[in-house]
């Protein structure tokens, strides 16, 4: 019985981020907000969720171990992506104002906070934006994105093989997926699932004829070919920037936007792998607001959603530019507890709690109190750049 059971407002205010679940933790890293400066370079910043107390926090600064010589650090950047594999993160891609896009691979130590700079062998992939990564063992796939070199959308698959940090262009088999950037690629076994993106009609370059595929492309990372899907008769919108996880052998995706429709969507989907269909799931409870760019991470039993942006609600705004960044996050619970369904209840019907033992009303109080490292909502556009997100 999938339920929506947390909303809480005021955390990082942030679109296009990264983020992974770290045991109870969320870490997420850089975005980009309305009204701060992205032409100024400065170290990303890394947020983390504690799922079990419902607290943000933020890491400070990180300080020269040199004087003289900058922190290795990456420069805050939107339109990246972000793996865990054992107790790194790998973060790569993404773009800023002043530097474009970038290729650099940074790793970032979870217990000790620090950042460093592997070196790395093999082909390096260009650097890009909006592509997916996913990870099988410790192998990175990187696929898609908006090369800034080529000034086009990919269809590459890369691989960097973490045990011996090398990148591996892989020359794949079969009918290839289109090119196409801010899709989602999600690993169930030793399948990649690429759904969804922006492409364009007439091929890898940019021409503002754009096309959202609504159809699954699945690749095998044994064989390195892409597979020939059946067809299937129900099917979600296409969209882009939408949020995609596996939970159960299944996939799952949420929210997105299709320019051509103008639309913003905060509909759930699922896919079964096995008979190659896709149904639409209703939870209970109160959903996010339709949006896109939000980050989307898995702790147990739950899927943790937070920020993105959506349409102004003021009267006459409504192109894809007038946005509201959001500030808020939503836990999805697959499985609820009994305990769960009762606080929920507790707090519906504002049930008088000082019977209650101190640890259920501490629960309560987490559940219902907003974090407070929000900055507030400055109307500005967005930011702009060669294929903007």
């Amino acid at each position: 019985m999938l339920r929506w059971t947390v909303h809480l407002e005021g955390g990082p205010r942030r679109v296009n981020h990264a983020a992974v679940a770290v045991g109870h933790r969320v870490f997420s890293f850089g975005g980009y907000c309305s009204g701060e400066d992205y032409e100024t370079l400065r170290q990303i910043d890394v947020h983390i969720f504690n799922a079990v107390s419902l607290r943000w926090t933020k890491l400070p600064p990180v300080r020269p171990t040199i004087r003289g010589q900058p922190p290795v650090v990456p420069y805050m950047r939107y339109g990246h992506s972000t793996v865990l594999i054992d107790d790194t993160v790998f973060l790569w891609g993404g773009r800023n104002d002043t530097e474009g896009a970038c290729n650099v691979l940074y790793a970032f130590d979870v217990n000790t906070h620090k950042w460093s700079t592997p070196r790395v062998l093999g082909t390096i992939p260009g650097a890009r934006d909006g592509h997916s990564a996913c990870v099988l063992g410790k192998t990175m796939y990187i696929f898609g994105g908006y090369e800034q070199l080529a000034d086009c959308f990919s269809n590459d698959i890369h691989k960097l093989d973490t045990s011996t940090m090398t990148w591996t262009l892989i020359c794949t088999k079969g009918n290839p997926a289109r090119w196409r950037d801010f899709h989602s690629a999600t690993m169930l076994g030793s399948h990649m699932y690429v759904f969804g993106g922006r492409a364009d009609r007439f091929g890898p370059f940019h021409s503002n004829n754009e096309i959202y595929c609504n159809r699954i492309r699945v690749f095998d990372t044994r064989t390195e070919a892409w597979l020939d899907c059946p067809a299937t008769p129900v099917l979600p919108e296409g969209r882009r920037s939408h949020s995609a996880f596996g939970y159960n052998g299944e996939l799952y995706i949420f929210g997105g936007y299709n320019a051509r429709l103008n639309r913003h969507f905060h509909d759930l989907w699922k896919f079964n792998p096995v008979s190659f269909t896709w149904k639409k799931i209703e939870p209970k409870g109160k959903g996010p607001c339709p949006r896109r760019r939000q980050c989307c991470c898995i702790v147990g039993d739950k899927i943790v959603l937070f920020g993105g942006t959506s349409p102004s609600p003021e009267e006459g705004l409504g192109d894809e530019f007038d946005l509201i960044d959001h500030s808020d996050l939503h836990i999805l619970d697959f499985s609820p507890s009994l305990k769960t369904l009762c606080k929920l209840a507790v707090i519906q019907y504002n049930l008088d709690q000082s019977c209650l033992p101190h640890d259920i009303r501490w629960e309560l109080n987490a559940m219902t109190t907003n974090s407070n490292i929000s900055r507030p909502i400055v109307s500005s556009p967005l930011f702009s750049s060669p294929a903007p997100a």
